[in-house]
């Protein structure tokens, strides 16, 4: 497969080290582009369900790849979130062409561009809310395990696939945003500062749109993730656009991968099932 050539490529909430991660799709776009910026707006490693017991190859090979982008000539930026936080100890560390940040603005083609995660915004994500937030994070897992089972066994009969995990996160997305609207407080913020682009991430759903109020307006982005909705930022011609995963565009699996895949969800449920009685 020939390589898309791109200015900037945006992911955000890979969460690497958590069943719902597609690891072995987000190697696929990796290896079909060619950016000469990547950004990882946070929540690559998920800190919060990170267990030493489970880190397999396809999630090494994500950042395997992006190690492989960086010594190629790609400038890699990456972006602290919620599920990384531990790494905020140590942003504006450079080395090469990697840098860690918790924010970032980039000039492209004359115009302002604000990249941070979002959860600074998110009251869900802070204080006693964040045990909440912690314990949900852990149940979303089993949810999105149970969610590919049933997409597996629809698929062998040829049915549509389903996604129950997706709806239940938005539902979630609509209740917190109905208290804790952080687009609008980052475009209105955006707007104040005079920016013409704001990306974020946080929330796994991809966006763009234009917000505006009595002071100005600001197009604001958001990455998507690669958990559900697998999908990304892209900058080239001078415009922002969202990438979404088709996995007819990409090598199709056989059916030994498939039964692998079987082995696998299953094996995780059970890995799931029994850390939880521990």
């Amino acid at each position: 497969m020939e390589k898309r050539s791109l200015e900037v490529a945006v992911i955000s909430d890979v969460h690497l080290g958590t069943y719902g991660c597609h690891a072995k799709e987000l190697t696929n776009y990796l290896k079909s582009i060619s950016p000469n910026i990547l950004i990882l707006n946070g929540d690559i490693v998920d800190g919060w369900q990170f267990n030493k017991h489970f880190f397999p190859a396809s999630h090494i090979a994500v950042l395997k790849e992006i190690m492989h982008m960086t010594t190629s000539g790609t400038r890699v930026f990456y972006i602290t979130g919620n599920h990384d936080e531990m790494l905020r100890r140590y942003c504006d560390i450079q080395v090469g062409n990697f840098t860690l940040t918790d924010k970032l603005v980039l000039e492209i083609d004359s115009k302002m561009t604000w990249i941070f995660h979002g959860d600074v915004f998110d009251n869900t994500t802070k204080g006693a809310a964040k045990i909440i937030a912690k314990m949900g994070s852990k149940g979303y897992g089993l949810l999105i395990l149970f969610n590919r089972m049933v997409n597996f066994i629809l698929k062998c009969f040829g049915a549509e696939k389903i996604s129950i995990s997706k709806r239940v996160m938005h539902e979630v997305n609509k209740a917190v945003s109905k208290v804790n609207d952080f687009e609008l407080i980052a475009a209105e913020l955006a707007i104040e500062k005079k920016y013409d682009y704001v990306i974020c991430g946080h929330i796994h759903k991809p966006q763009k749109r234009i917000i505006e109020n009595k002071d100005g307006k600001v197009i604001y982005l958001n990455s998507g993730d690669w958990v559900e909705h697998l999908t990304a930022l892209e900058y080239s011609q001078n415009e922002w656009s969202i990438f979404e995963y088709d996995a007819k565009a990409f090598p199709a699996k056989t059916k030994a991968e498939d039964t692998q895949q079987l082995n696998v969800i299953t094996d995780q449920i059970d890995f799931f099932i029994n850390s939880l009685a521990i």
